[in-house]
């Protein structure tokens, strides 16, 4: 069962679309997903609109009286085979818990009671701090997520160095998969350089294909439907994208290999 968490330094890079476009693209081959919403904002959950919610992800990282997993997941509005452990905003707290390090195996924790599942994906709160931290300690593999823009290079320097640092103290099976570098333009000359910058720095890590900015990608999910679901090229385009993103995603995980080594775009 892969663990991947998916991060980024700060919000509105589209590190939650990233979390669903692999949600959707797991259920469209049949596998048996679980997406963890540790993000305060809880925008994958409202995307996934899981049916019956009685627990959140909050319930469940207590460290007192902590809800089973098995009790707080909920299917998800896009059907059986993408399940939900639900954020909100209570989560937030969490992210300056007054045990720090010493309660960085929640997640851990939480996740060894799951069984039935073949991917686990967790969407971190856009930021470094504990609640990230804990997702990293618990996963094989995580994913940054970045955009073209002046602060990219710096972003996925720290997200990676967070990586090397939980690794080092807490998880040494934790590698990264990769900087997955989206809403790219081609046209745009300034998303050529931060690309060519990017690659330039880790060309081992940056995956190929980048994601292009499609406007299918958010029409999807103001429906409450994976993208691979919305009937337009650009959706299909994106769902290719996915697609092969997981293939490398789960093939990195279960042979516990290091960073992805494709190609790159230029």
């Amino acid at each position: 069962m892969p663990v991947v968490s998916v991060l980024s330094l700060k919000g509105g890079v589209g590190k939650t679309s990233v979390t669903l476009g692999l949600a959707g693209a797991a259920a469209a081959q049949k596998l048996r997903c679980v997406v963890v919403d540790l993000d305060p904002q809880g925008n994958a959950t409202t995307v996934l609109a899981p049916d019956g919610v009685r627990f959140t992800a909050n319930d469940v990282l207590t460290g007192d009286h902590p809800v089973a997993i098995g009790d707080a997941l909920a299917v998800s509005g896009w059907g059986e085979p993408v399940r939900v452990l639900a954020g909100e905003p209570a989560l937030e707290r969490r992210n300056h818990p007054p045990d720090g390090p010493a309660g960085r195996h929640h997640v851990r924790t939480a996740l060894a009671g799951l069984r039935d599942a073949d991917l686990v994906l967790i969407d971190c709160p856009p930021s470094l701090a504990e609640l990230t931290r804990n997702a990293l300690a618990a996963s094989d593999t995580a994913l940054v997520v970045t955009e073209p823009t002046a602060f990219a290079l710096a972003g996925a320097q720290q997200a990676l160095d967070a990586v090397d640092a939980v690794r080092s103290a807490h998880n040494l099976r934790l590698r990264p998969a990769g900087i997955v570098v989206n809403r790219f333009r081609a046209g745009s000359a300034e998303h050529r350089y931060r690309l060519d910058e990017l690659i330039a720095a880790y060309r081992d890590l940056v995956i190929d294909p980048v994601l292009p900015e499609r406007s299918a990608i958010s029409r999807a999910q103001g429906a409450g439907v994976p993208v691979q679901r919305w009937p337009s090229p650009g959706a299909r385009e994106a769902g290719r994208i996915f697609a092969g993103y997981l293939a490398l995603l789960l093939s990195t995980s279960r042979a516990g290999a290091g960073p992805f080594s494709k190609g790159v775009s230029r």
